[in-house]
């Protein structure tokens, strides 16, 4: 390697230039054309006034314009700025301007937004600008980096005040690119069913940059629907399939398909979001193809831990740590705790990130020493598994005692008629917070309100039942398809 370039471990794949890279609605792109398109752009770029160093946003869906993008700036030499394409004006405006972006690549189907978001004097470039740029044939050598060098700023998802810049360098990317394509057994067969948006840490990093930089395969889907998913699998002979809980949940819906439907499917990933082991199993029973969960933050680059592929599975743990990544529980002073104590989970490795963009303060506060904060209550057992119990910021207080809403979700997952299920803590004069539910049911289901208290009063302690159930048609979904309980939460502040 000349450099710790990362875009360069992508151009030096082991794919040959004939094998396709990318599947993209019916389409395919092979390896020489990925690569041909990553040198002209880039070259393109550095005309344009993409220096080393120089920001740039992306606000793309996920199409390939956003693969070439991407590995495009950090061949030229530039920071990766990627934003939600369906944020308004205001949230997108402050991440541009935030970044300090120059540049704004984008795609014509969000052109109103990014034109009143864009700072005064930022250059901007829409798909037809890049389609021009990489018609060329150009050869270009990705410019000197070292690893330590800025390569991405991720925004996080700023479930309390404005969303921070989670700084990662091309160390932390191919660190932990390299621990993904060796944790889930990645060959140059396999086809990464990719509708984790490409904006988000999760699906950059295991549905674009492990693939590719492995020689496999990518099949782009920009929206979820479950049939689309379905559709994606069967038509690209997909073998991994990596998403979030709610996905599964929403697949466990669909009615006359079974394991005999999707023969090219080896395993799913499951991250972003505790799973529900009601969802794990129901999906299990349906498809036959087991789920391994995993997790990890956004400032880890992000995957920290993942359930051995083919080896040994604990439902309902994250796993063990992956390749040269260290893990720990943690009380509130940083002392570690022995296994089956409950406390915060802290990483150290190559992947962890440099420090959140122009908030030095926010970075000191997410240390203890060396060690990553990651805001995640949990356990780990004897052998090394890690449990997350619940997000610290989730937990609900009641008169003292902690909540660990996780444990009701559970629960409330086993009444057959529940879809969807959230708790969360609501202020309260003489408890100091409350649990609350927020639920959807499954089609055709009634609810039973007193069963279903009946069911949790055996099996919880009075103080951790929800006091009020809202019973919605679907749950609000941040974009990358978790369930929002930032907006739960927000919807009780307007109702109380």
């Amino acid at each position: 390697m000349r450099s710790g370039n990362l875009a360069e471990t992508i151009l030096l794949s082991p794919a040959s230039p004939q094998e396709p890279a990318i599947f993209f609605e019916g389409q395919k792109i092979t390896y020489g054309e990925l690569r041909r398109r990553i040198n002209s752009l880039a070259s393109s770029l550095r005309r344009a006034g993409v220096k080393t160093g120089v920001h740039v946003g992306l606000v793309f869906p996920n199409f390939p314009d956003f693969v070439f993008s991407y590995f495009a700036v950090l061949a030229a030499g530039g920071v990766v700025v990627p934003v939600n394409p369906i944020f308004k004006p205001y949230e997108m405006g402050y991440i541009l301007s935030h970044s300090d972006a120059k540049i704004v690549l984008y795609s014509r189907f969000f052109e109103a937004t990014v034109k009143e978001s864009a700072p005064e004097g930022t250059l901007l470039a829409d798909d037809l600008v890049l389609s021009q740029w990489m018609e060329k044939e150009e050869e270009f050598s990705p410019v000197p980096r070292e690893k330590d060098d800025l390569a991405v700023i991720m925004y996080t998802s700023g479930t309390t005040g404005r969303p921070k810049g989670a700084m990662l360098s091309h160390g932390n990317l191919l660190a932990d690119s390299e621990a993904v394509i060796e944790g889930l057994k990645l060959e140059k067969e396999d086809v990464m069913l990719t509708v984790l948006p490409l904006f988000h840490s999760f699906g950059a990093m295991v549905g674009m940059i492990s693939p590719l930089r492995r020689g496999a395969k990518t099949a782009l889907v920009p929206r979820f629907t479950p049939e689309a998913i379905v559709k994606a699998i069967k038509q690209y002979g997909v073998t991994i399939f990596p998403g979030v809980p709610s996905m599964f949940a929403l697949l466990n819906r669909i009615k006359d398909i079974s394991r005999q439907d999707l023969p090219s499917l080896k395993y799913c990933i499951s991250g972003g979001a505790p799973l529900p082991l009601e969802v794990m199993e129901e999906f299990e029973r349906k498809f036959g193809v087991p789920i391994y969960e995993g997790d990890g933050p956004t400032e880890c680059s992000p995957v920290t831990s993942v359930n051995p592929i083919g080896g040994k599975r604990k439902p309902g743990s994250i796993g063990l740590p992956i390749k040269n990544v260290e893990m720990e529980i943690a009380d509130d002073e940083g002392n570690f705790l022995p296994p089956g104590e409950i406390g915060e989970i802290v990483v150290r490795g190559p992947n962890v990130f440099l420090g959140y963009y122009k908030d030095p303060e926010a970075t000191r506060k997410a240390f203890f020493g060396q060690w990553f904060r990651t805001g995640d209550l949990g356990k780990k057992d004897e052998e090394g598994y890690f449990y997350i119990i619940d997000r610290k910021k989730d937990m609900i207080i009641v008169d003292g005692l902690n909540v660990y809403p996780r444990e009701v979700e559970e629960l409330l997952y086993k009444i057959p008629e529940i879809a969807e299920a959230a708790v969360v803590g609501r202020p309260h004069p003489l408890h100091g917070e409350i649990p609350v539910a927020f639920l959807s049911l499954k089609e055709g289901s009634s609810w039973d309100e007193e069963r279903a208290k009946q069911f949790l009063r055996e099996n919880l302690a009075q103080y951790k039942i929800p006091k009020k159930f809202y019973i919605l048609d679907s749950l609000p979904k941040t974009p990358t398809g978790k369930i929002s309980k930032v907006e739960l939460r927000r919807f009780l502040e307007n109702n109380l």
